[in-house]
């Protein structure tokens, strides 16, 4: 079973969507490119790295990335205090350790 959620439609036709399988084994989260029906392309799956790695003025991309930067405006993630017991991180280069 396939899910997702649109990201950008441009005014030519071509949607890019979020998606992810559902399967049995794994999750698997990828972009699916379907092609305006005039250019008679086929839907691709592309990976989010090569997505992201992709032009990054293009707005398919730039739209997925407005949509990641909701999550953290949606959820701010506050510092929490290291468990009792927990190792702590090695100092940078340069940096004491305290």
């Amino acid at each position: 079973m396939t899910v997702q959620r649109l990201i950008h439609a441009s005014s030519n036709g071509d949607r890019w969507s979020l998606a992810r399988d559902a399967g049995a084994d794994r999750d698997a989260v990828h972009i699916l490119h379907e092609p305006a029906a005039a250019s008679g392309g086929r839907p691709a799956r592309i990976g989010l790295a090569s997505f992201l790695a992709g032009n990054p003025d293009a707005p398919e991309r730039r739209a997925l990335v407005d949509l990641v930067g909701t999550l953290v405006e949606a959820a701010p993630v506050t510092a929490a205090a290291p468990e009792a017991g927990a190792a702590a991180a090695e100092p940078s280069p340069g940096e004491e350790a305290v």
